[in-house]
């Protein structure tokens, strides 16, 4: 017997020894490796320099809440109005088309290259640079659009400008907002009627399949400019060329109700017949008076479209509001209708939750049909003054109500997404693993179609184990930073 019990022991000693040289299995080298860089991370946030080293290097998904005409930097509007012969208006700041004459305040748009006073006077007008905060920063921002003129209709090079900085940000996926011939759908407009039905039908009837024929060509020639720019056809493409891109048709909530109805049919009509747009949204100032006034109408128009097009995804800017902005009734509910009425998966800003009815009930409803909600940082500080702990990211994240990050308009809010990142790690006291699920939620909750969204999260997933394992080198940290371990 004792033989037998020595014998036992010595064969699960040997197997137990077997067991333990096996090598870990790829989730659990995968989990530490994650937790290493999450204690590496929490040693350097506080440090400034080496924060940005790291969220420079971190991997950042997709953008999912991206204005293009906003998106591009003042200089970029200037410079091209120079190179097609286009003047600034310096008495507001405005680009315009020639004749240009200096002597009348309209100086040829090159010329305001060389006079550096006057370049960054319009820079400054152009964005939110050197803003005075004492100043209103809501007026200031949205006036910015209505300065950059002509250039702002240069799509092509604008897709090669915003490619170009995603993927020197680490992004690998960009939904754009932008409009599909809109004058084309304005013109088209037909007389309000309250029966959507026959709207629709009148509009479709009178050839407004040319309208979306037209925004398809636009694009194609956009894209193909953008191609050009990048040489993403050359044996050294840029980097750009790998940038996923789909795009978000936008209507203008601030337009009379029949054009508004028929942007908003351009925009499912292309998202149904384009697979490059991927849903809808309402852009322009929520706190515009003709935007409050028919708040309650455009969510209903949204609602006949959902039912005649219920495949096409819809996020919708809601809560982008603040006490004393608008009416108190105004706060109440804007938020709530956009999902119950408008259907919305995703919500751009939501900064004014707090202020809706039942805001505890209204994080649990989004919770439970997980609404992402888009958050940026930036233009919640500029616009609304909405910053730190009076900003409502922490609720949607206690509520489990799933979130990105986003620029929202990155040229004139001089902005990237690192920045957005960083802020959320300083003001907000997000840690790493928390900035890596805001991450994976950005391609998770994207309008892609699946498999696109598939390989994009597959690269992703990718890109965090080699950013992972590439922060526990030595070579890539100072001679004093803590080892993780």
């Amino acid at each position: 017997m004792r033989r037998w019990l020595a014998a036992i022991a010595a064969s699960l000693a040997i197997c137990g020894a077997v067991t333990h040289s096996q090598p870990a299995p790829p989730s659990a080298i995968r989990s530490q490796q994650e937790a290493a860089t999450a204690r590496y991370f929490a040693s350097v946030r506080d440090d400034p320099s080496q924060l940005l080293g790291f969220l420079n290097e971190m991997p950042k998904g997709g953008d999912l809440h991206n204005h293009l005409s906003g998106a591009i930097y003042a200089e970029s509007y200037l410079r091209w109005a120079a190179e097609d012969d286009q003047c600034l208006v310096t008495a507001t700041m405005t680009i315009v088309v020639g004749p240009c004459d200096a002597d009348t305040g309209r100086p040829p748009a090159a010329d305001v290259l060389r006079n550096s006073t006057l370049y960054n006077q319009a820079i400054d007008a152009m964005s939110m640079r050197n803003w005075n905060r004492a100043l209103n920063g809501h007026d200031h921002f949205f006036a910015a659009f209505g300065k950059f003129g002509p250039p702002s209709d240069k799509t092509g090079h604008m897709l090669a400008e915003v490619a170009s900085r995603a993927a020197a940000e680490r992004v690998t996926y960009l939904e754009l907002m932008l409009t599909p011939n809109g004058p084309g759908a304005r013109r088209r407009a037909v007389a309000f009627d309250p029966d959507f039905a026959r709207m629709r039908d009148r509009l479709l009837a009178g050839g407004f399949q040319e309208v979306i024929a037209e925004a398809r060509r636009q694009m194609d020639e956009a894209e193909s400019r953008q191609r050009e720019l990048l040489r993403c056809r050359a044996g050294n493409p840029e980097p750009g060329c790998r940038v996923t891109i789909r795009y978000i048709s936008q209507a203008r909530r601030a337009g009379i109700p029949e054009q508004v109805f028929a942007e908003l049919l351009a925009g499912f009509e292309m998202a149904t017949q384009d697979p490059r747009f991927v849903g809808i949204n309402l852009v322009q100032p929520e706190d515009d008076p003709t935007a409050v006034r028919d708040f309650s109408l455009q969510m209903r128009m949204i609602d006949f479209m959902h039912g005649n097009y219920p495949q096409v995804p819809i996020a919708l800017h809601a809560g982008e509001l603040v006490e004393g902005l608008v009416p108190p009734e105004a706060l109440r509910f804007h938020i709530r209708d956009s999902v119950r009425i408008g259907h919305a998966r995703r919500i751009g800003h939501g900064g004014g939750v707090m202020y809706e009815d039942d805001a505890h009930g209204l994080l649990r409803e989004m919770a439970a049909r997980k609404v992402l909600v888009e958050v940026a940082l930036s233009s919640n500080d500029l616009i609304l003054g909405i910053r730190g702990k009076r900003h409502p990211l922490a609720m949607y994240l206690k509520f489990g109500v799933p979130v990105a990050l986003v620029t929202d308009d990155a040229g004139v809010a001089r902005s990237t997404l690192t920045l957005e990142f960083r802020k959320a790690v300083e003001e907000q006291g997000l840690d790493y693993r928390m900035l890596k699920r805001l991450v994976q939620n950005s391609l998770e909750y994207s309008f892609a179609d699946a498999a696109t969204r598939a390989r994009l999260q597959a690269e992703l997933a990718a890109a965090f184990v080699a950013f992972e394992r590439a922060i526990q080198s030595p070579d890539r940290r100072p001679a004093d930073a803590k080892t993780p371990s």
